[in-house]
């Protein structure tokens, strides 16, 4: 069995995953309404993915403590004690 990384790990792991299939999703979704199915979507998409990953990992990393802090005035947060 592979052997995991630190549970610490885990608050730049999920930005990291998350940015990854938000940019994906939308850059796929965007080329494919822009250009339509071709040939050369595919290798267009990789390239405008990686590009748009590449951005959104900062932007996310940026906006977290934002959106923790937005999330607990709309939702009961437990205490850490």
């Amino acid at each position: 069995m592979p052997r995991k990384l630190a549970a610490k790990h885990a608050a730049w792991i999920i930005p990291l995953l998350l940015s990854g299939l938000m940019s994906a999703t939308l850059s796929f979704v965007n080329l494919l309404m822009h250009l339509g199915f071709s040939a050369a979507l595919l290798s267009q998409w990789l390239g405008t993915w990686m590009m748009s990953w590449l951005i959104a990992y900062p932007v996310v990393l940026v906006f977290l403590p934002l959106v923790r802090r937005l999330t607990s005035l709309i939702v009961e947060m437990p205490s850490h004690s």
